[in-house]
């Protein structure tokens, strides 16, 4: 399960189709970016969830 969690993260990173788009625009940045940035906060949570799981595994 924790190695599912980690995986999603890399995926939605690596799979430039998703993301290769200009629009929609937030405050007139292109869509690229501000996914880019929005994926490293939800990186992290899904890195800590990952390291719960495996702790409770533990």
């Amino acid at each position: 399960m924790k190695y599912v969690l980690l995986l999603i993260p890399c995926i939605l990173a690596i799979w430039v189709p998703l993301f290769n788009r200009v629009e929609p625009t937030l405050f007139d940045i292109p869509f690229f970016y501000w996914y880019l940035l929005c994926l490293i906060p939800v990186s992290s949570i899904f890195i800590w969830l990952a390291s719960k799981v495996e702790g409770s595994d533990a």
